[in-house]
């Protein structure tokens, strides 16, 4: 039986690449499901990747295939991985974008450097690894025409790269952290966690303070958009357990020109 294969990058659309590499799966594990995770990741952006794959891979199936592209650092050093876990194997480049799903997994097992030339494709370029290196690994893999270890040598884990995500904090009895996401609606999530606010004395129900930025504004903590009006700003909690602002029926991000990385500080508005 083949494991299915998941997979995520920062491709796009536009151009042939996502298809390319369905083309190689299909070739080569012809009768394993391929699950398009998202291939929306920002170009490049680490970060953003492995955010998507984290908030995603409680998900997906266990015991498969999770295919992970996103590298800009494609043709120089940096080492393609495949790591085995116990919801099966992870495959990517050593660049921190697996890193903190793989541990929300319970961590690697073991970890080998792709680097026999039989998993690979031949090409006379050195910048689609997608097609050439982790597409033909996740496939020999899904199909057990290869084990782990007949991919490469085993990598020490304390050498592989993490993804470094900052943590909230609690300052003067306000919740201190960031924006983390913005999806296609225009919420933003933020990495705060809604025990984090119920432990300087907020609920839901209550008016928050929330600053991004300079600018402080005062929002209702609700379940769902719903519970305000439309064109009423909220926060709640969003589908991965974490403190999200968003306009009713609006682009939260546009509206008051949030973006990855922007500060935000909440706590219990003065009544």
């Amino acid at each position: 039986m083949t494991r299915p294969i998941s997979f995520l990058s920062d491709f796009g659309l536009r151009d042939e690449f996502v298809g390319v590499v369905h083309g190689v799966l299909a070739t080569l594990a012809p009768d394993s499901r391929v699950i398009d995770i998202t291939h929306g990741v920002d170009r490049g952006n680490l970060r953003g990747g492995a955010l998507t794959l984290t908030r995603a891979v409680q998900y997906l199936p266990e015991d498969g295939i999770v295919l992970a592209v996103v590298d800009p650092g494609v043709g120089t050093s940096r080492r393609a991985l495949a790591a085995e876990t116990g919801r099966g194997f992870f495959i990517g480049p050593d660049n921190g974008l697996l890193s903190p799903a793989v541990a929300m997994v319970g961590g690697a097992h073991r970890i080998h450097s792709i680097e026999n030339p039989d998993a690979r494709i031949s090409s006379p370029g050195d910048t689609f690894a997608g097609r050439d290196i982790f597409a033909p690994a996740a496939a020999l893999l899904a199909t057990g025409e290869m084990e782990l270890a007949d991919l490469g040598p085993e990598v020490d884990p304390d050498t592989v790269s993490p993804m470094l995500l900052p943590f909230p904090e609690v300052k003067d009895g306000k919740l201190h952290g960031e924006v983390w996401w913005v999806d296609g609606f225009g919420n933003a999530q933020t990495n705060l966690d809604p025990e984090a606010l119920i432990e300087v004395g907020c609920s839901v129900g209550d008016r928050l303070t929330v600053r991004t930025g300079a600018t402080e504004r005062n929002l209702l903590w609700v379940t769902t958009y719903a519970d305000v009006e439309p064109g009423a700003p909220l926060i709640h909690v969003d589908s991965s357990g974490l403190l999200a602002i968003a306009i009713r029926e609006g682009d939260v991000a546009h509206e008051w020109g949030l973006s990855l990385g922007r500060t935000v500080v909440t706590g219990k508005a003065d009544q």
